[in-house]
């Protein structure tokens, strides 16, 4: 018993699913004459197997004419004719029999209600998914065609289908060209003499922190393609000593640090901006905050407190005495510091060579615009192009085309993760809205996706209207599958031939 269930299992596991999806079983044909019945379609191992029955009990037909019934195979550019049946009317029979005509399959038209058609072919994997037809030809007397109808009995699924890719347009923007301008920032740590404001370019660390200032100037100024708009100082001093003389401090040596400067390079005043904070406070609060102090918290609500400036320092200097200590000793000179700024505008790039030169060199030069215009030129999905998209959104880490536009190449790369990161910061433009209905898509949330792709369209991004399309064909097959999962006939035996 075990052993004929094995084999029975065997058996059925070899017929494969067929799906009804034009309801062949009862099609009529020949205006309604003839009936196809129990169609049913198989494989096993390298054999198609076709089966159907034919009602022709209703088929009336004169002596001279005929009927030939073709059901044919067929798949894009494959096709497979199976065997004919020719109903013949009294003359037409006795006709191919005198002539000795294929008669394998010839029937005389009222001798019987039904003919059982078999056929058995070599099978060819294209064959699985191929659309099951029959051509009806009436005859006349001279074996010329009358009338020639085809019918589409039925798609087979015998193989299983390879999913339609979802392969989408995407849609970048191109950004505006704009004034490029730039700006680096650092501080400096000048070294005063004791309750004094003029500079001593050779006193203790000063040579090395007023290097910095004149390194950073001299970068810009030194570059052809750069001008520089502005240079702005603020000065800060530590919050020992009376707030009063701290403000004098402050000012005063951030207006002889912008001096010393401005010397160097007979720039005009004009070009400068200061300011000042008598009291580093912020600074102060940001070093306790993250450090280990015993006293850490009390002196934060110090800080924190609205007392003044010389009644909260001094406040801290005698109830915390130790920290107050090291604060001072520290922290304090860190507070003395000048930050600077140097603002400046770069050319525009035109040449295309040259854009690609500074891209892998100096791409701070290069604006959002440029790296566009030059990714143009390059070929969509090779490693250089997106790199540039790459480059840009390094650059202008918050800018909501850059972020789209490397969201885009994300998603050509299938990098879903990292489009979603990026279309985070895209903003809500429809290219945008159209970039998160096609990762939607991609991860075959079609439910998320659609509503998307229409609204992006509705705001006139033209390429959600193919996507949709494919989304459609997609459900479609998924819908055709699911159908012949639930239409599929099984079978324990081959048919009979």
């Amino acid at each position: 018993m075990d052993t004929m269930n094995k084999l029975a299992k065997k058996m059925i596991s070899g017929l494969l699913c067929l799906c009804y999806a034009l309801g062949a079983d009862g099609q009529t044909l020949t205006d309604g004459q003839i009936a196809v019945q129990n169609l049913a379609v198989s494989k096993q191992e390298d054999k198609l197997f076709v089966a159907m029955d034919l009602d022709i009990s209703a088929l009336k037909q004169g002596s001279n004419r005929e009927v030939l019934f073709t059901p044919s195979l067929t798949l894009e550019d494959d096709s497979l004719s199976l065997p004919a049946v020719r109903i013949a009317g009294r003359n037409r029979y006795y006709h191919h029999l005198r002539n000795a005509s294929d008669t394998e399959r010839l029937y005389r038209n009222g001798e019987r209600d039904l003919i059982e058609y078999r056929v058995t072919v070599p099978y060819e994997k294209w064959m699985g998914r191929a659309r099951l037809s029959a051509t009806e030809t009436t005859c006349g007397c001279c074996d010329a065609p009358l009338t020639s109808t085809a019918t589409p009995l039925s798609k087979l699924r015998l193989e299983k289908r390879v999913p339609t890719p979802f392969v989408p347009a995407y849609a970048y923007i191109r950004p505006k060209a704009e004034q490029k301008i730039n700006r680096i920032e650092g501080s400096a740590y000048i070294d005063f003499p004791v309750n004094r404001t003029e500079i001593h370019p050779d006193y203790r660390r000063n040579p090395e922190e007023l290097k910095k200032i004149l390194s950073t100037i001299d970068a810009v100024k030194n570059d052809a393609d750069s001008k520089i708009i502005s240079i702005s100082i603020k000065g800060y001093a530590s919050p020992e000593g009376s707030y009063s003389n701290n403000i004098r401090l402050a000012k005063g040596r951030t207006e002889t640090l912008k001096e010393y400067v401005r010397k160097q390079y007979a720039f005009p005043q004009s070009l400068f901006t200061t300011s000042f904070e008598p009291e580093d406070w912020e600074g102060l609060e940001r070093f306790v905050a993250s450090s280990q102090l015993k006293d850490k918290q009390g002196i934060l609500d110090l800080i924190h407190s609205e007392l003044a400036p010389d009644v909260k320092e001094q406040k801290i200097k005698t109830s915390y005495p130790t920290d107050y200590a090291y604060l001072l000793r520290e922290v304090y000179p860190g507070l003395r510091h000048s930050d600077y700024a140097v603002q400046y505008e770069v050319r525009a790039y035109t040449d295309l060579a040259e854009i690609r030169r500074l891209l892998t060199n100096q791409p701070p030069k290069l604006s959002l615009n440029e790296m566009y215009l030059v990714a143009q030129e390059m070929e969509p999905g090779s490693d250089e192009y997106n790199a540039t998209f790459a480059t840009a959104v390094r650059m202008f880490p918050d800018d909501p085309v850059a972020n789209l536009n490397a969201a885009n190449t994300a998603l050509r790369l299938g990098d879903l993760k990292g489009a979603e990161t990026y279309l985070s910061k895209a903003g809500d433009a429809p290219e945008a809205i159209y970039a998160r209905g096609i990762r939607a898509a991609l991860l075959k949330n079609y439910t998320v996706a659609e509503p998307l792709l229409k609204e992006a369209l509705q705001k006139g991004v033209m390429q959600a209207e193919d996507a949709l399309q494919q989304i459609d064909r997609i459900k479609q097959e998924m819908a055709e599958d699911e159908e012949c999962g639930r239409r599929g006939v099984k079978k324990d035996k081959k048919p009979t031939t």
